[in-house]
This record gives C-alpha cells, structure tokens and sequence, in this order.
C-alpha cells in the first residue's frame, strides 16, 4: 500500500512516539498531537489520509474530535485506541462515525491490520462514490443547442430506455464515449456499471483477456484469476470503442457473445450467463470497413440495431462560444475574469477542426495558459481559417512548395511518430512521463510505438 499520512493524537508522549514509530516502519508519514484542539489544528493545514485517536485526553477528547471532524463534513477514516475497559466507549465512538478501534495494549501486527483495513475501506468508498458520479455523468455533459446535436439528443431519449444494441459513428473527438455514456444514464441500467474499453488502445494478444477475463493458469502470468469487462458489466452497459480495430478472429468470438449473450473464461470452461446492454462506436465508415474486410458483416448488422452519428464541430459552429465557455470554467477559470473576443469567435467559427471537440478544448486550456486566464483573444489561439485555405499561391513559390501534399494519413503518421520522439525524448526514454505530455495512455503509446518504432517498443 502506498504511504499515506496519519495523525496520531494521544495525551500520552510516549504512546505517541510507539505508534510514530510503527507507523513509519509501514511507510506511512505521521502527523502528532497530544490533544484535540492541537489535533483539529494540524488536520485543517494539512492533508490527512487517516486520524488514530486516544479516546480519553484533556481539552477535547476523542469522542468530540471526531465530532468536530464530521463537523466539518469530513469523511476522513478514523481508528480510536481504547482499553479492555471501555470496549463501550469505543462502539459508541464507532456509532459517531469511526471506522475501526485498537485495543491496548497492541503489537505492530494489530496496527498493521487495522490501518490497512480502514485504508482499503476509504479507497473503495472513494471507488464507489467515482462510479456513482460516473453514472450521472452522460446527459448533463453535453454542450451544445444546435439543430444537429438537438437530433441526437432525441435519438438518445427515444433508444436510451430501450435494450437495443446501438452503434454511434463520428469523427474523431465528436465525443462517442460521452454520447454512449448518455445512452446507459437514460436506460434503467443506470445504476450499474458503464464499462468502456477501447479497441484500439489494447495489443491484440491482450485484448481478449482485458473482454472475457481469465482463470488461473490459462497462460503463463495467470497466477490468479480475472473478471474481464463483460463479466464486469453484466447488468449495466458495455461500451466497444474503435470497433474496427478489433482483430477479425476476436470479432467472431465476440458475435458469438453477443447472440448468446453467455461468455467463458480463458481457460476455463464454466459457462457465464450475461445481461448486459452492448454501445459500438467507430471513427470509420462502418460499411467501407465490411468492404475493406476488417469488420465483420455479421457483428455489423448485429451492434448496428440502431445507430447515431454525431456531427462533426464544423456542422455545429453556433455551440463553440458554448463550448469554449464550458472549458473556461472546467480548467478552473471564472466566465466573469475571462472572456473570448468577437474577433477569437470568428476565427474559431472559421476553422476546420479537424479534431473536433478535443480539439476545441485542448485549444482553450492552451489559450488559458498564454492569456493568463485573462480575455481570450486571436493571438491566443494556433489555427488557421478555412478561407485561408482556399487562397491562391503566390506566382513567385518556389517548385517545391508547389510539390503536391503527401497523402493525408502519411501526413498524419509522419506527425504522430514526430511527436512521439518529442515527447520520449523530453522524457528522457520514461515511456509514462511521454504518455502524460502527450495526454494519451500508456497502452496507447505502446501501440503507436509498436506501429511507427518497432525497434522501442
């Protein structure tokens, strides 16, 4: 378990400077006080994972420090230490709101467990409440009162309650997971799990485990056993992102799945009945893909029950001053300190994005960064008018500019695998730190490095 800090408070020096000490042999870091008061006081100047409190201490006992701390609207854990006599008192601590309690005297091992199991308790607690804000995450995320996405909405309303499998297509960064997460938020799975994986981010010879989990053994690694995703979602929704890139054998297993909505495990053979709701989304034309020969036409027409395209950023220009206003504040700036000039809004009305909403966004936290959360202007923005494209070249280019342009997807390899080099080499090789600056995971980096540098991956 990671180290995390603690505050001790006892009235006692020496029982104080015990658990100090144990603590820290577990990698904790500790905080001391030798009553309440002095207790609430480091408690507000620092961040503090977990309180152990004596029960009986001058000032302000344990009881009300815990108390004080609920007060607060604190959820921080909290062990009492009590002896044999007033077993009680610590019940009636735990009724107030404490988590665990130690008897003394007590051994190092009976700390240990305790701190680890309120520990674990409070990440799983934080896990759930996650999830639950995830659930309601979905509707309430979109931006945008356009004619376009007005229609989606609809779509939405009218499939989300129903048990059809849907299958949402869109350019990059039109925001597939966010649509897919609205369609499980307005069906009556909504209070089970959404549980989204990306086709393309995952190294085929992985994916298969990461969809349908393993049992002990079923290959070298497989020291336990593991619940894949469908298992995981059963009862909620299952989100298939960048389908498209699954490989065609994993494909036919997956049709499989999802006619006789039953898994098995690798390795295993325990027949596993599912309830779930399956979302596909791709970038692509999911019929050029049938024809290309990398989708099935059969797990097509079997996700594809109903399907929504949502619009790419160019066709709903009238929701950037929206969308831009939405970044503000979720970035962590004020509407009323910042703001996007008419002359900014035009030329960002004018743009292609070729990225879309992540694009927008992206652009706006950069914006942020150069204003200095002050008013945004054009100066602020790196972009280019599609007016701008259409200009005609100036008689005196040089014969290599008039060269025609690499094809589009070379362009854009050539691009990534640059940026790639960039950022691993102002990482200095730590494959992690690169996947943070380029804000993609660390799968996802494998991937591309898999891709365009076979040799560093």
């Amino acid at each position: 378990m990671k180290g995390r800090q603690i505050l001790v408070v006892d009235d006692e020096p020496k029982m104080r400077r015990v658990l100090e000490i144990m603590l820290q042999k577990m990698g904790h870091r500790v905080l001391a006080a030798g009553n309440g008061v002095e207790a609430l006081a480091l408690f507000q100047a620092n961040s503090v994972d977990l309180v152990i409190t004596d029960l009986r201490m001058p000032e302000m006992d344990g009881i009300e420090l815990l108390a004080a701390l609920r007060a607060q609207a604190s959820d921080v854990p909290v062990i009492v230490i009590t002896a044999h006599g007033t077993i009680e008192t610590a019940v009636a601590a735990m009724k107030h709101g404490a988590c665990d309690y130690i008897l003394r005297p007590f051994d190092i091992d009976v700390v240990e467990l305790a701190v680890e199991r309120v520990l674990n308790g409070a990440a799983v607690a934080q896990q759930n409440a996650f999830l639950r804000q995830e659930i309601e995450r979905g509707w309430d995320a979109f931006v945008g009162t356009s004619e376009p996405m007005r229609a989606v909405y609809e779509l939405i309303q009218r499939v989300g309650p129903s048990k059809a499998s849907v299958l949402i297509t869109g350019e990059t960064g039109t925001g597939k997971e966010l649509a897919a997460r609205a369609l499980h938020h307005a069906s009556p799975r909504r209070d089970k799990l959404f549980v989204p994986i990306n086709c393309a981010a995952i190294p085929a010879d992985i994916l298969e485990s990461e969809l349908f989990g393993y049992e002990k053994g079923a290959f070298t690694g497989a020291v336990k056993e593991r619940v894949g995703k469908f298992e995981l979602a059963d009862g909620g929704t299952i989100f298939l992102d960048e389908l498209t890139e699954m490989p065609l054998p994993l494909q036919a297993k997956l049709l499989r799945v999802l006619q006789e909505n039953t898994i098995e495990r690798l390795g295993g053979n325990r027949v596993i009945e599912l309830d779930l709701r399956v979302i596909a989304a791709t970038n692509r034309d999911p019929l050029e893909s049938v024809r290309e020969g990398t989708l099935r036409e059969d797990l097509y027409y079997r996700v594809n029950v109903f399907s929504i395209e949502l619009p790419p950023l160019r066709a709903r220009v009238e929701d950037i001053a929206g969308l831009v206003e939405h970044f503000i504040v979720k970035h962590g700036h004020s509407t009323a300190a910042t703001r996007l000039t008419p002359r900014a809004l035009e030329r960002l009305r004018d743009y292609d994005w070729p990225g879309n909403v992540r694009e927008l966004e992206n652009m706006v936290e950069r914006a942020l960064i150069l204003s200095g959360g002050g008013t945004l202007d054009e100066q602020h923005f790196l972009l280019n008018p599609r007016a701008a494209d259409n200009k005609p070249k100036p008689a005196t280019a040089s014969a290599e500019s008039q060269k025609a342009p690499p094809p589009l997807n070379q362009a854009v390899e050539d691009l990534e695998a640059r940026l790639i080099d960039e950022a691993l080499a102002q990482a200095e090789g730590n494959k992690a730190k690169a996947a943070a600056l380029l804000d993609i995971s660390e799968r996802t980096l494998w991937y591309k490095l898999k891709k365009y540098r076979p040799d560093q991956s």
